[in-house]
């Protein structure tokens, strides 16, 4: 049986953590910054953990990585 694939883009947009949790990057902070404030941009800033819903779609997406459900 051949190797399975990892999709690519899902590999570079979430990580794994030690504990098996899938960890996710906060979208509005490319572009556009003038108008928002600096609390909300450093707020943007942080990691936050996926949601169980879609840690099952995404899961499908990282067929290697071990995660806890």
């Amino acid at each position: 049986m051949p190797k399975m694939k990892t999709h690519r883009a899902g590999a570079k947009r979430f990580k794994l953590t030690a504990t098996g949790k899938l960890v996710r990057n906060q979208a509005g902070r490319s572009h556009i910054n003038t108008k928002k404030s600096s609390a909300r941009k450093r707020r943007l800033d942080r990691i936050v953990g996926v949601h169980a819903g879609d840690a099952v779609k995404i899961a499908l997406q990282l067929p290697y990585a071990t995660i806890k459900r």
